[in-house]
């Protein structure tokens, strides 16, 4: 059974991050899905870059003066790491924190220029997790838990708080789901104040674990997790946030990793906002209408910003095709002089702008007189694709995909 959390302690939580965490402001109406009222909760903007400080400094702060002595551990590759390394500094507390030996260097240094101190271990998150539970009893340290923590989920709450006093009226909020904590927190203090405005929850399909354990009534464990959205790649949920989201989310869904990119790419172009995967599946949500939010004045949780920059390309490249905006046309031709040119003749009256051209004589699937040429081009939108397509066609060349 979960651990009963009151509404008082989310109010406390408020008090005590007034003046630690920033207090975004709603971001909106943007024209994210023209068929609701979209607002952005930006918690990408909030100091180290995700909303996890929220509730990983208010724990730190309600601990006893002997464990505060004794100092705090965590495990975590990503935001919780730093969220827990910034709240023990401010609070002048040793924090160590466990990281798998491949975590991003880019990770590692940020955990550690927060003030951290940063053990490796070889292996993946679950051995991590082993050691910094290991080091836990062998040194009394307190274990910050990255989401199934009742006072680490009245941290997140505050957000709602937040929300509910710039905007009264809201109907919806949509949350990015990992493990639970932060829809925990929010599903809770929304529906302690406001129980119509509907709470929605969001996983990558790649990692669906609450969607599972919600569906079959009990906590469900999940062999593997794949996706762009790391953030949330959980592949259990906690016994308390799932006890949480049972009572208090409206539904959670799942969202496809093209459209996390769309949205990424959407945050990017219209909205000037850099995501991590995990803060735009909210985003993606609401772009592609897998909740009902159609005339609500909504408000999606931007959870994150955090995405490695090395990985950008490669989501803003899926997120172009998602859209419509970049294509590969792939043509059957006679190989004889003119056919090339023909073909860019076509694409250029049409409005497409060439980015490559790949032209194959010895492939099984062209005709002995025949080679296939691969070309990618920058469009406007799927029906532009479409139209050219058809161009194409009508001009006797044979597109095969």
């Amino acid at each position: 059974m979960s651990q009963k959390l009151e509404i008082s302690e989310v109010y406390r939580a408020a008090q005590v991050l007034k003046d630690v965490a920033r207090h975004p402001r709603l971001i909106g109406v943007t024209k994210l899905n023209p068929d609701a009222e979209v607002y952005l909760k930006p918690e990408n903007l909030q100091h180290t870059g995700a909303f996890k400080l929220r509730g990983a400094y208010y724990k730190i702060s309600q601990l006893t003066p002997e464990e505060k002595a004794k100092g705090v551990i965590a495990c975590s590759a990503g935001n919780h790491a730093q969220g827990v390394a910034l709240a023990a500094t401010a609070n002048g507390i040793k924090s160590l924190i466990c990281l798998p030996a491949g975590a991003p260097i880019s990770k590692i240094e940020a955990t550690k220029r927060l003030g951290a101190e940063v053990c490796l271990v070889p292996g993946v998150y679950d051995d991590a997790y082993q050691k910094a539970l290991e080091l836990r009893d062998k040194h009394g340290y307190t274990m910050i838990h990255p989401f199934d923590d009742p006072l680490v989920v009245a941290g997140q709450g505050t957000i709602a708080l937040e929300i509910l006093e710039e905007m009264p009226d809201v109907e919806a909020i949509i949350v990015p789901v990992g493990g639970g904590g932060l829809i925990s927190g929010i599903g809770f203090a929304i529906k302690s104040l406001k129980p119509d405005v509907k709470v929605y929850g969001v996983q990558a399909a790649g990692a669906p674990s609450m969607v599972e354990s919600l569906k079959e009534g009990h906590r469900e464990h999940l062999d593997n997790v794949a996706t762009i959205a790391d953030g949330i790649a959980v592949k259990e949920p906690g016994e308390n946030t799932f006890d949480y989201c049972s009572k208090y989310v409206d539904e959670i869904v799942t969202v496809s990793e093209d459209e996390i990119a769309a949205a990424i790419l959407a945050l990017i172009e219209q909205q000037k906002l850099v995501a991590e995967g995990a803060g735009a599946v909210s985003v993606a949500a609401a772009m592609f209408n897998k909740v009902p939010v159609k005339g609500k004045k909504t408000v999606c949780i931007v959870s994150g910003g955090n995405i490695d920059v090395t990985s950008l390309n490669r989501v803003i490249t899926r997120g172009l095709v998602k859209s419509g905006r970049n294509c590969t046309l792939t043509l059957d031709l006679n190989d004889k002089p003119g056919q090339l040119s023909g073909v860019c003749a076509v694409l250029g009256e049409n409005g497409a702008n060439i980015i490559s051209v790949v032209h194959e004589r010895n492939t099984d699937r062209a005709s002995i007189n025949g080679c296939l040429l691969r070309i990618e081009i920058e469009t406007r939108n799927h029906e532009h694709i479409s139209q050219l397509h058809d161009a194409l066609e009508k001009a006797g060349y044979h597109v095969v995909k």
